[in-house]
């Protein structure tokens, strides 16, 4: 089974995904850590972030594995734990150049789907729904107001321990969104059978009883 779980940053679709595979036993795939990892590798390398076939060579040649503990979802590259920094801002600002390339992004769904092959999945992202998995027993799609997703990424990043700024914060999702809506390869956009679900009012907890309560009957079948 494969519960498909898109939206824009900061909806709350990466938690409401974990506290999913958790509750059911399921396998988490975060879909956008393996393009920040291949980011992460990319840069490691000094590979041209614009070059479309050094970046499908790279992809032929690096491992991406996740692995669960007590502790959480780790993510490894070729052997290396790169958990901590593939969330660096400086993979954050060139992780489009990944997603943005063909080539590499059917390369990444053919990974994706290979992962979900021997599992029961709860998978998260930005095309889970539509590319990835079109026909996943069930779908979600989250979203919230811009003003609500930045709070919650503001409060990510600690800003006390921080100089980024609330208005900073609000400026990066607005330009992710127009990226992630507009680019060419697998936009970001509701599946026509998602289940779309306006959390700028909802705690985590009630969007959590909200999707599971809908998953629990197919579940039982």
């Amino acid at each position: 089974m494969v519960i498909a779980i898109d939206g824009p940053a900061g909806s709350g679709k990466s938690t409401i995904a974990k506290m999913l595979a958790k509750r059911l036993g399921f396998k988490y795939l975060d879909t956008g850590a393996m393009y920040r990892a291949l980011t992460w590798r990319a840069m490691q390398k000094g590979i041209n972030l614009e070059d479309e076939h050094a970046l499908c060579r790279l992809m032929d040649q690096t491992t991406i594995d996740f692995q669960s503990s007590e502790d959480g979802l780790f993510i490894f590259v070729d052997g290396t734990d790169v958990t901590k920094e593939i969330r660096l801002p400086s993979v954050t600002n060139n992780v489009h150049y990944i997603s943005d390339t063909r080539n590499v992004r059917r390369r990444m769904v053919e990974l994706q789907q290979k992962l979900a092959s021997d599992a029961h999945v709860v998978a998260e992202g930005r095309d889970i729904g539509t590319v990835v998995f079109p026909r996943a027993e069930k779908k979600f799609f989250l979203d919230a107001n811009i003003e609500e997703r930045a709070k919650r990424r503001y409060t990510e990043f600690k800003p006390s321990e921080s100089k980024i700024s609330l208005d900073d914060v609000s400026r990066d999702i607005e330009s992710r969104d127009r990226r992630d809506t507009t680019r060419i390869n697998s936009p970001l956009t509701r599946a026509d059978d998602a289940i779309y679900l306006d959390t700028t009012k909802l705690t985590i907890d009630e969007v959590f009883t909200i999707i599971l309560g809908d998953i629990e009957p197919v579940l039982k079948k």
